[in-house]
């Protein structure tokens, strides 16, 4: 079972403010795209950035086999939102935008406008099969792309971009405590029994604070000593399965040429030993080409007709 998820960059239908200018460019998109996901072959997939649910559906169009999407219904102020493709019949159990209740609302401009909720918001959904069953919850948190008032995503001055850095940090970080708090939600008493994966656009790599937040107790992530010393902290812990990916396929974003890993999928214990493997892209053999991804800058409207997107998918095979 291939569980995983992907950025699939700004799916706009052609026409509006955002999408590709033209039908040829957004045909290419999604025949790119499509071509992806026909090859992962996925029982369940988390997606980001679906700024028009009809396109999602041209997507769906094009894929092989009988899948669906499920979609959260709080999109950003730009109208993207998360979601879900399956070939399973899943049962929506959240769609949330609340930060945790102790976490005050978190200046995002020079106005000293604040935001309380969540940008975009997070959804869980479960399924169960004569073979198996499963919890999965999909987020994208704050981009560490930053824009500036009147559309700019250049500033003025460097104190402007430590400033809006700060207000983003800010945003992400109390974006991750609302995820780990529904995590903490559909894992229960006792995260050793149920079968939950995390997944989606962390805009952070592994070892960043906000990314950090998501995993619970510590002192038992994958590769340290006490991976294999069960204790307390089991029942609440989320591994992050990135470890377990093949270090040249170690990244879903290559920004200013640099590779990083920002896609995250994370699984409680009752899932980590099941992982039979995990990679970026699509799965290949060993010594097969890498994914290609373009570098992506401070402008995102520089990609706006370029066809498929500027993330690999991450995945997980779990095995039953």
């Amino acid at each position: 079972m291939l569980v995983g998820t992907w950025n699939l960059e700004n799916l706009y239908r052609p026409g509006g403010p955002y999408g590709p200018r033209d039908k040829a460019a957004y045909e290419a998109k999604l025949a790119s795209l499509a071509a992806t996901v026909n090859q992962l072959r996925p029982t369940l997939l988390g997606v980001q950035e679906v700024g028009d649910p009809a396109a999602l559906d041209d997507l769906v169009q094009l894929l092989d086999g009988r899948y669906t999407a499920t979609l959260s219904e709080s999109p950003d102020e730009r109208g993207i939102r998360v979601g879900f493709l399956g070939d399973v019949a899943v049962r929506v159990v959240a769609d949330t935008t609340a930060f945790p209740e102790d976490v005050r609302p978190v200046q995002v401009d020079d106005s000293g406008r604040t935001t309380g909720r969540v940008g975009r918001g997070v959804l869980a959904v479960n399924f169960s099969t004569r073979a198996t069953w499963l919890t999965a919850a999909v987020c994208h948190l704050k981009s560490k792309l930053l824009g500036y008032p009147r559309g700019r995503f250049v500033p003025r001055d460097e104190g402007e971009r430590a400033r809006y850095a700060a207000y983003a940090l800010q945003r992400r970080a109390a974006e991750a405590a609302a995820v780990r708090a529904l995590a903490d939600i559909l894992i229960g008493a006792d995260g050793r029994r149920e079968r939950v994966v995390v997944l989606g656009d962390f805009n952070d790599e592994v070892h960043a604070a906000t990314t950090q937040i998501l995993q619970g107790p510590p002192g038992s992530e994958i590769g340290t000593p006490g991976f294999d010393r069960p204790d307390q902290g089991d029942a609440k812990r989320l591994w992050n399965v990135a470890p377990l990916i093949p270090e040249e396929q170690r990244y879903s974003r290559v920004s200013a040429g640099r590779r990083e890993l920002i896609d995250h999928v994370f699984v409680t214990h009752e899932l980590v030993g099941r992982v039979a493997r995990a990679g970026t892209g699509v799965p290949r053999e060993a010594g097969a080409e890498l994914h290609p991804l373009p570098t992506v800058g401070e402008d995102p409207e520089v990609r706006r007709d370029a066809p498929g997107s500027d993330h690999a998918p991450v995945w997980i095979d779990l095995a039953p």
